[in-house]
């Protein structure tokens, strides 16, 4: 076995590459099904590290995620010869924290922060199903989940301002 043939297993990346470490979002996407779901669980424990930080910081931290985000993503699909792998999560991650930036914190609406982020990534709608398929490497493989994360922060913050005791 060649090292090349080698680094294309996920567990392989996973474990001994930094880019595919981070892509795999720690390892939550080595889940056998729904990494996606686990890697948006995975990102909660940061996030709550997160919202002890500044809204500018958090903020800045998130677009660091992300831009990182393009090139470990784009380095491990090529790496496994599959754009936007299953288990690929780092996505996820930043979609979430998004999803969740100046959102009162409580546990409810980390919940909720939770089901809406994964509602908006699944269901893709318009213009998110588009970019998922017209966008390759490691952007493509961000851009959805950054625009599932505004559709779903949208969605917290009304919930946020407008119902803020609904639970």
């Amino acid at each position: 076995m060649t090292k090349q043939q080698f680094l294309t297993q996920p567990k392989d990346l996973v474990f001994k590459t930094f880019a595919g470490f981070f892509a795999f979002g720690f390892g939550s996407g080595l889940s056998p099904f729904a990494p996606g779901t686990f890697g948006t669980l995975a990102s909660i424990p940061l996030y709550l590290l997160l919202i002890q930080l500044s809204w500018p910081m958090y903020a800045w931290l998130v677009l660091i995620a992300f831009v990182v985000g393009i090139k470990l993503c784009d380095v491990t699909g090529g790496r496994l010869g599959v754009h936007d792998y299953g288990g690929i999560v780092w996505d996820e991650f930043v979609g979430y924290w998004i999803t969740m930036f100046l959102i009162t914190f409580t546990w409810q609406n980390v919940l909720m922060g939770f089901f809406v982020f994964r509602f908006f990534d699944i269901v893709k709608p318009y213009p998110i199903a588009w970019l998922d398929k017209k966008v390759s490497g490691g952007f493509g493989v961000m851009i959805d989940d950054v625009l599932a994360g505004v559709y779903a922060m949208l969605v917290m913050l009304l919930v946020d301002r407008y119902l803020p005791n609904y639970f």
